[in-house]
């Protein structure tokens, strides 16, 4: 009798990634990244798949090495992975995964905008972009953004080079129905797990190693939720993404559950 064939390993509808920086003394205060890595499931549960401290910046070439030792893990395969601009990063993730979509989070995206202009500006600058990552096509997007660039591209250029050279991975979701887009367009999913850590962190000020740095993330994250009403009310919310993600995946999601 012929044996059954092999379990496929899990497929993830998205996988968001971020780092958090935190000093830590080891010698000298330094500046490290904790590299995070947040999936949700085919059912819709938010699943942190690790953790893992670099030795300098964040860098695509130690994201690489995360995504690999993810799928050496069993992760099969992944629709999109939703992260910041890194440079690199897209390469990295292709190799590891090459149908997956790259995604770049629009939060990500406004947070720099910022940072090229004066505090007075944001709340505009805010309003002006809205209608460009709303768009209900690639095209009308672009109509927009060169509305934007008319009114701020004197003033702010920086902001106009930054989404030019971020388009080839922000357009993705504008071709997906509106309950992907509300799902993937920015990074919420890991938003709140990043605003959890950053509070514990602050509070501990810098740690004395990369293991007590790791404890500390780790604490934060398991401390999230403890009640479960929040994990019910994401996967009540996630449903009708998940269904769009069957149909726009066709065969993908399904291959997972065999």
């Amino acid at each position: 009798m012929a044996e059954p064939a092999p379990r496929r390993g899990p497929v993830y509808p998205v996988i968001f990634i971020d780092a958090i920086h935190v000093e830590i003394r080891d010698g000298q205060v330094a500046n490290r990244p904790i590299y995070v890595a947040l999936a949700v499931t085919c059912e819709g549960r938010r699943d942190i798949l690790g953790l893992w401290a670099g030795d300098g910046g964040e860098g695509a070439k130690y994201w690489l090495h995360v995504l690999t030792e993810l799928k050496n893990r069993g992760v099969a395969d992944v629709l999109m992975v939703v992260c910041d601009g890194l440079t690199g990063l897209p390469d990295a993730i292709t190799t590891v995964w090459p149908q997956t979509i790259t995604q770049t989070c629009v939060i990500h995206l406004l947070r720099n905008s910022f940072r090229y202009a004066g505090r007075q500006h944001w709340d505009a600058i805010a309003k002006a972009l809205k209608p460009v990552y709303t768009a209900p096509t690639e095209a009308a997007a672009r109509e927009r953004f060169a509305e934007f660039t008319e009114t701020w591209g004197a003033r702010y250029p920086a902001i106009v080079r930054l989404w030019d050279n971020a388009c080839a991975e922000f357009v993705p979701f504008l071709a997906f129905d509106p309950e992907i887009r509300r799902v993937i367009c920015s990074t919420n999913a890991i938003e709140s797990v990043n605003a959890r850590i950053r509070r514990a962190v602050k509070a501990r000020g810098h740690f004395p190693n990369e293991q007590a740095a790791l404890k500390c993330v780790y604490m934060a994250i398991m401390s999230l939720d403890p009640t479960g009403t929040g994990r019910k009310r994401w996967t009540m919310r996630w449903k009708p993404a998940l269904n769009a993600f069957e149909i726009a995946f066709d065969g993908r999601l399904a291959a997972g559950r065999k």
